[in-house]
């Protein structure tokens, strides 16, 4: 995946309380999550965005109370895989 840099305001470090070190961990998260809540990328293309496993990339969405986009195609290819 190919990455750029983004300039952050200092106040945004302040505003979500975190170390400096954190902001980009962050800066890669919230944009996954809301591109996910918003359909417009999978489960395992927002954790590959966030930079986390589909596990965690879980975990945090369960955190937030957002719910996890599972289909009948989603099974159909989970039972295919268990299968393989």
């Amino acid at each position: 995946m190919e990455e750029m840099s983004v300039k952050v305001p200092r106040d945004l470090v302040r505003i979500l309380k975190v170390k400096d070190k954190v902001v980009p961990k962050l800066v890669r998260l919230y944009p996954a999550i809301g591109l996910y809540r918003e359909g417009k990328v999978s489960l395992g293309k927002a954790a590959e965005i966030a930079g986390v496993s589909k596990c965690e990339m879980m975990e945090i969405l369960a955190s937030k109370g957002i719910p996890i986009q599972y289909d009948g195609e989603d099974l159909e290819k989970d039972l295919k895989t268990l299968e393989e």
